[in-house]
Order: structure tokens, then C-alpha cells, then sequence
């Protein structure tokens, strides 16, 4: 472990050059200091961004090594082989180093925002107050409570699936910071903040990953597995960094002559030169040291090149987070700082269909499901296998509707008028996933994803049939817990604090709005689904079971349309909307689209379930008469055992009633 030891000090030392570096060069580091104003002082002024740094290594490699040990090395039916359980316990330790940097930039991070020395601070109950009161204090000290338990259960993980999970956690425990930073005071802070959440996501996967994939090959491990998996993983990775980076500088620069006349714009430019370095490094990898991998030295001094770049590129990052972004004018306007638009004119049928609204989360949703559902039917029809016509197009049809519903002016609209809000609610939860459930994508991805090429590991097809196996899938999609979540949701999220609180956040507002998707598509699935599902319920059950479910949406909307009081009135009243119905006039036909809305989902839900219950007899039918066919073949009757005992019945009476009558002729006189 020498090696790997002197791997990580000089990542580290390359990371804090380009810290210090970026520091002095976007004036963080000397800050100009007013007499008689409040001055953290010098100890926080370097202390906060170190500390920042280590949350950041710490949270990366804490992914990079459940990353090894739950994907990229082999796994045994399941069991972590030995390798990937050193792994997976030594991310406990980087876990305990990540939530011990997020409480050292708790404590500094106060001290800066009080504008005292940190001593000052520590005596008092400012600390605490800071810590549970503030979106910042509050993100830290989500990471040092997530950072424990992670350390806590890696420590005893010994199969994929709880590593996968820790995985998964991580991932999400990278992300509450850096919410809260410039992303959340954009002007665009909506573009801001998903760009930043989709970076750090596949920042984590691709940096983590390759720091300990390099300390593998430094302990002279075999590459032969990890290293191609995570070839094929990094090259997704690199295009969603760039991406969402490119996102990043639009949410945050007024203009492009920024990048060159601003401290924040040169410091981007820099840290852009390092991840077009690291994009060739990759791209010599791909091409070069992935086909030799049989000669570690090769990938090793490539590697190490690219380990260097990347902690460069980190110290530029956490250095970049404390230089301010360049001012941009923006109207003064409280309807602009919530939705970071101007509140649109006044609604119309071509303002709907004119007015579109780039929302990158579903906008990137929508590309990656499209792109994976037509690759899927690629493989099979190069494959020589048939996939119906008539699930592609509904797939199709599902997710033009969801670009309808998230990047359309009915986006736009949506935060504005409850009515339309209500129109994207139904279309999200009641239409899209029909389409999708009857798309099939679950049967599709079985029938295209290639086995693992070792017995007993687990590839992406053996993920996905683990996942449906699980207890877990057969309790969420269980028939009644399903159609409670769809129906229950619903009522706690409007009938509470909670779509009060979802309309204030742009995260908040994705969450609604994807719940939405993910609750109808998991009712659906057990309604009208084609896909295989852990329940599976008679066709006559699915058909009652919507009929119970539907009268629950009617009677939300008639509760809506009955109400005097407006549903989070402080979001409408900060919007100032001077033109269209009152709150309350628009939050009642809001009500009375949710209750006229139900009759649509319905009829195509009924249709659709007839023409399976129709197939799935005629299926059946065809079924018994091959075995009948069969059957016949070898016994030489009818092939139905009913029908073959009742000819036999038949044939015994009538050899019977032949030998009476035989008997009669013989003795007239008897």
C-alpha cells in the first residue's frame, strides 16, 4: 500500500497547490478589509476552503470505493468477493473523514458568516442555531449524520445489494452543499441547481471511480473486469460533467465576454482546459490502454497523469466556490426571484404551445429514456428478434407527453396558475404512465441486456432481475400498497404544509413533479402493465381495483372546488399576478379538472386492459389446441382428454347395445 499511500498525498498535494493557486487569483485570499466591519480573520479565510476540499474528497472517494466494490469488480451470487469487501471497509474510513470535514466547515463556515473568529463562536449556542436554522448549517449537518451511518454500515457490508445501496446514499449526501451555495442565489437558479446536482453526481461516479481503479492497479490487482466496466460507465460520465457544467456557466453568466473579463470566468476557463485534458486522457484510454489491458503499466502512467489532473481540477473547484460570479442585472422583481422569470402574460392557448421553458432534470430524463428505449429496440431488431410495433409508439407517446408537461408553457404556467399546475399534475401522474407501463421497458431491457460473462456476477440485467425480486419490489408493488401510495400522496401533499413548501424550492418542485411520474407509473403497472410484476393480479381484479381508485381522484377535486381557503396563498401572493381569475377562483378550476380529469385515464386504461384480456385468451385457446394437437399425435383421439372420455362413454354404450341386439338375433324365443 506504499505506493497507493504516495499516490494519495501527491493527488492531495496537486489538489491544495491548485486551491491556494485559484485563491490568490480570484481574491479570496486577500479580501479587502473595511475598519471597524466584522473580520473572520485569516484562520477561517484558508481554513474554510481546506476544510470544503476534504468534504469534497472524502464524499468523492467514499463513492469511488462503493463503486469498486458493488460494480466494478466481480461479485459471487451476490457475495462481495475479497477484494471488493477491503473496498467497501475502507470507505467506512473516508466516510468518517467526509463527515469530519463537513463539521469543520460547519464550524468555519459560521464563523465566516458571523464575521468573527472561530473561537468567538464556539462558546455560545450560535452553533447549534446555525446548524438547524440555516440551509447551509442544515445541508452540513445532513452530511455529517449521512457520513456516520454510512461509515456504521459499510463496516458490516458484505453483498452487492448493500453496497449498492450505500452507493446510492452517497451519491445523495454529495449534493446537499453545494444546493445551498451560488447554484440556490442564481438568478436561474433553477437551471443553476440542476446542473450543479447532475455534476456532482456524475463527478463523484467518474473521479471516484478512476482514483480507486488507479490504487487497484497501483496493488498490482487484475484489470481485466474493472477496468472495461468502468471504460464504458466514464464515457457517460464524461458527457454528463460537460454537459451540466456548460448548463452551470449559462445559469450563472449574463454574457460570454465574462469568461474573459472576470476572475470567476478566467477560473472557469481554467478549470474547462482541465476537463478537455482529462476528456483526451480518457479518450487514449478507450483507444489504447482498454485493448492492452493485460499490461498494467500502460494504464498505470496514464492514470497517474489523469489522478493529477483531476486534483487540480478539484482545488480550482472549491476555489471557484469562493469566488463570487460576476454580477448580473436583473429586474428587481420578487416574482423573478422565485421563479427566475417574469411572471408570463396572460394565458392562452398559443402561450402554452409558443412559451417553452428549458427544465434540464426532465429535459435530460426524456433524452436518456428515449436514447435507452430506441437502443434497446436497435439490439433486438440487428438481433433478428421481433419487438411490437405498437410499444415503441406507446413509449413514444408517453414521452412527448412528458415534454409537454415539463418543458412547454405549461411548465412555465404551472408555478403560476394552480389550474395549470393541476393540468401537469394529471398529464404526469394519469397519462404518461400509461403509455409508459404499456411500452414495456422492463421486458425490453431483459430481453436486450446481455448476461454477465461471468457465472454468478451481476451485470446490468442481473441488477435489474435482482431488483424485481427483491422484497422491496414486492411490497411497493404490491396492488394495495400501489394504489394507496397513488391515492394517499395525493391528498398528503395538497391537504398539508408539504405543496407549500414544494412550490418554494426548484428541488421541491422536481420532487413533486417526479413523484407524480414514478407513483402513476407504479399503479399502472400493476393495472395495466405488460411487464413482469412480483403481483400479478386477474384481469377482473385490475378492472375493479380501478374502479374503486378512480372515485378517490373525483372526490379530491370535488374537495378542491368546496374549499374557501387558497392552497399556499403566501407562494400566489409574493407572485403579484395582476391578471386572470383570483387565487381561489383558479385553485377551484384546478378542482374541477382534477374531477373531470379521471374519465380520460380510464377509458384508455379500459381499452387497453380488453384487448389484453382478449389476447391473453386467445393466447390460451391457441395454447391447449397445440396440446391438444399433441395429445392427439400420440394417443391417436381428439387431443382433449374431456371430449376423448365422453367418445369412449359413447363407444362402450353403443358396443353394448350391439351385443344385446347380437343376442336377441341369436335367441328370437329369449
Amino acid at each position: 500500500m506504499k505506493g497507493a499511500a504516495r499516490l494519495v498525498v501527491a493527488g492531495l498535494c496537486v489538489a491544495v497547490g491548485a486551491l491556494v493557486v485559484g485563491m490568490i487569483a480570484g481574491g479570496a485570499a486577500t479580501p479587502r478589509i473595511i475598519p471597524g466591519l466584522p473580520d473572520e480573520g485569516a484562520l477561517t479565510r484558508w481554513m474554510l476552503p481546506l476544510s470544503k476540499l476534504a468534504m469534497d474528497l472524502g464524499g468523492v472517494l467514499t463513492v469511488g470505493l462503493l463503486l469498486m466494490g458493488a460494480v466494478l469488480l466481480p461479485s459471487d451470487k451476490g457475495l462481495l468477493g475479497k477484494s471488493a469487501q477491503e473496498y467497501v471497509k475502507a470507505s467506512s474510513w473516508t466516510a468518517l473523514v467526509w463527515a469530519a470535514a463537513a463539521a469543520s466547515t460547519l464550524v468555519f463556515g459560521l464563523s465566516e458568516t458571523l464575521g468573527a473568529p472561530v473561537g468567538d463562536i464556539l462558546g455560545g449556542d450560535e452553533l447549534t442555531s446555525y446548524a438547524s436554522q440555516t440551509q447551509q448549517g442544515v445541508a452540513l449537518t445532513l452530511v455529517v449524520l449521512f457520513g456516520v451511518a454510512i461509515a456504521l454500515f459499510a463496516r458490516g457490508a458484505i453483498t452487492a445489494g448493500t453496497a449498492g445501496g450505500l452507493l446510492i446514499f452517497a451519491l445523495g449526501t454529495l449534493l446537499p452543499p453545494a444546493l445551498t451555495g451560488h447554484s440556490s442565489s442564481s438568478p436561474n437558479h433553477g437551471l443553476a441547481t440542476t446542473s450543479v446536482a447532475f455534476h456532482l453526481f456524475f463527478l463523484g461516479l467518474w473521479m471516484g471511480g478512476l482514483g480507486v481503479l488507479v490504487v487497484h492497479a497501483v496493488r498490482k490487482q487484475k484489470l481485466d473486469v474493472a477496468v472495461p466496466r468502468f471504460s464504458q460507465m466514464a464515457l457517460w460520465c464524461f458527457i454528463g460533467v460537460g454537459v451540466s457544467g456548460l448548463a452551470s456557466v449559462l445559469a450563472r453568466l449574463e454574457s460570454w465576454s465574462a469568461l474573459f473579463t472576470s476572475a470567476y470566468g478566467l477560473m472557469l476557463l481554467a478549470k474547462t482546459a482541465a476537463f478537455v485534458g482529462l476528456g483526451i486522457i480518457g479518450y487514449r484510454h478507450r483507444t489504447r490502454t482498454v485493448p492492452k489491458i493485460g499490461q498494467p503499466g500502460a494504464f498505470l502512467r496514464l492514470a497517474l497523469g489523469e489522478i493529477l489532473l483531476m486534483g487540480a481540477t478539484f482545488g480550482l473547484g472549491v476555489a471557484l466556490s469562493r469566488t463570487a460570479p460576476p454580477p448580473i442585472d436583473v429586474p428587481q422583481d420578487r416574482a423573478f426571484e422565485l421563479l427566475g422569470y417574469l411572471v408570463p402574460p396572460p394565458i392562452s392557448l398559443g402561450n402554452l404551445f409558443t412559451l417553452w421553458w428549458f427544465d434540464l432534470f426532465f429535459a435530460a430524463l426524456a433524452a436518456t429514456l428515449t436514447g435507452l428505449y430506441a437502443a434497446g429496440v436497435v439490439r433486438l431488431t440487428r438481433r433478428g428478434d421481433r419487438w411490437p410495433w405498437g410499444r415503441t409508439i406507446s413509449w413514444a407517446i408517453g414521452m412527448v407527453l412528458l415534454v409537454l408537461a415539463t418543458q412547454s408553457g405549461v411548465a412555465k404556467y404551472a408555478p403560476v396558475l394552480f389550474s395549470v399546475h393541476m393540468t401537469e399534475h394529471m398529464i404526469m401522474s394519469m397519462l404518461v404512465p400509461i403509455f409508459l407501463v404499456l411500452g414495456a421497458p422492463i421486458t425490453l431491457a431483459l430481453r436486450a441486456l446481455k448476461p454477465a460473462q461471468r457465472r454468478g456476477d451481476r451485470g446490468p440485467r442481473e441488477w435489474l432481475t435482482t431488483i424485481l425480486h427483491s422484497r422491496a419490489a414486492k411490497v411497493i408493488a404490491h396492488p394495495a400498497i400501489a394504489t394507496a401510495i397513488f391515492i394517499v400522496s395525493t391528498y398528503a401533499l395538497y391537504f398539508t404544509p408539504l405543496f407549500a413548501s414544494a412550490m418554494e424550492e426548484h428541488l421541491g418542485h422536481i420532487v413533486m413533479t417526479l413523484h407524480f411520474l414514478l407513483s402513476g407509473c407504479l399503479f399502472f403497472w400493476v393495472i395495466v402493465g405488460v411487464d413482469p410484476a412480483p403481483t400479478k393480479l386477474p384481469y377482473i381484479g385490475r378492472v375493479l381495483l380501478l374502479m374503486v381508485t378512480m372515485p378517490f381522484h373525483a372526490f379530491f377535486g370535488l374537495a378542491l372546488m368546496s374549499m374557501g381557503t387558497v392552497l399556499a396563498s403566501s407562494w400566489y401572493e409574493q407572485l403579484g399576478r395582476t391578471w386572470g381569475d383570483t387565487p381561489l377562483a383558479d385553485q377551484q378550476l384546478g378542482g374541477g379538472i382534477a374531477w373531470a380529469f379521471g374519465e380520460i385515464p380510464t377509458l384508455i386504461v379500459l381499452i387497453a386492459l380488453s384487448v389484453q384480456w382478449w389476447r391473453d385468451d386467445d393466447r390460451i385457446a391457441r395454447r391447449r389446441d397445440r396440446r391438444a394437437d399433441a395429445l392427439a399425435a400420440r394417443t391417436g383421439g381428439t387431443g382433449d382428454p374431456e371430449l376423448d372420455s365422453y367418445n369412449d362413454y359413447l363407444a362402450k354404450l353403443n358396443r353394448r347395445d350391439a351385443g344385446s341386439k347380437a343376442d336377441r338375433t341369436s335367441n328370437p324365443e329369449g
